[in-house]
């Protein structure tokens, strides 16, 4: 097995070469002058399993061009098995149509990879999972971070409560509540039809002298956390902590979570940002030890 690490792998494909005990190399990249992206791969693949590790975090085209390209050139050198894995996988929250017209983004993602060559995918909690059952004919994992995350906090709180933002994450509190053996719900989501005005209450949960933690798949500008965290500071939450997977933090949005009174943001290395204490490493080792032995 070989570990090739793309340019936004993050430093995961180095944490997994050594946790595995593979041999590792990166993918030598450059730019065109003309924006173009050049890959090249100086290792010998011809019947070997490769293990191509990229984020799909910004800029998210050419970090996507760059794995098809290193997908495609690992097929082309040979290898036995090629192994993608995608720690934060974009376009995965365009998942439908919602108006008429629109591409469903996700689904040519999902098929570029399987075009490429890859013969096996792995994400960690993509936005919804019934996207690769639905657009992927090669085999698959989604692995939550949501469990390690949770373990982060264990012994750090007092008398914990676990709240996702909405109930279409409540599955995700759950784990986390199921770690910390504590009580799990979801935030409510009001929003003003006249106004737009939006508005989020943590129903009619007594949160009073409480640590609360808010656990997400994705912050991205942040505006949930942000008035969800200053409504449980009302109603007299001790202390708010706020744990996500894929820390996207659009713009300045990091600074207006923790100036909201948030007392701590912690999120994994699926995407580089200041808050990224957690690595997902271990987690996707595991079950290549698991899929080398099949696949």
């Amino acid at each position: 097995m070989i570990i090739i690490a793309g340019p936004a792998s993050n430093g995961i494909a180095f944490r997994l070469s050594k946790i595995l005990s593979a041999e590792y190399t990166r993918a030598l990249t450059r730019l065109f002058p003309d924006g173009e992206t050049y890959i090249k791969i100086e290792k010998e693949l011809k019947g070997r399993t490769v293990v191509i590790v990229q984020s799909l975090y910004p800029p998210q085209d050419r970090h996507y061009i760059q794995l098809l390209l290193m997908i495609d050139v690992a097929r082309d050198l040979g290898a036995k098995k090629v192994i993608a894995i995608v720690p934060y996988m974009a376009y995965a929250r365009q998942d439908k149509r919602f108006t008429p017209g629109e591409a469903i983004s996700i689904k040519m993602v999902l098929r570029g990879i399987e075009r490429a060559g890859a013969d096996y995918l792995i994400t960690v909690d993509i936005h919804s999972e019934k996207s690769l059952r639905e657009w992927l004919s090669i085999g698959y994992a989604n692995l939550s971070a949501i469990p390690v995350l949770a373990e982060y906090f264990r012994g750090k709180l007092e008398n914990p409560m676990v709240l996702a933002p909405d109930l279409g994450a409540l599955d995700r509190a759950k784990r986390a509540g199921e770690v910390l053996e504590c009580e799990y719900d979801f935030l409510e989501k009001f929003r003003d039809r006249v106004t737009g005005e939006v508005t989020v209450k943590p129903k009619q949960l007594d949160v009073k002298g409480r640590d609360v933690l808010i656990v997400d798949d994705i912050i991205s500008t942040g505006g949930t956390v942000v008035l969800a965290t200053r409504e449980l500071l009302r109603l007299g939450a001790r202390k708010v902590h706020v744990a996500c997977t894929h820390p996207l933090f659009v713009g300045d949005s990091y600074e207006k979570v923790l100036s909201s009174g948030v007392e701590s943001v912690i999120a994994t290395d699926t995407i580089p940002s200041p808050a990224s204490r957690v690595s997902v490493a271990p987690l996707i080792a595991e079950h290549v030890k698991a899929i080398t032995k099949r696949i």
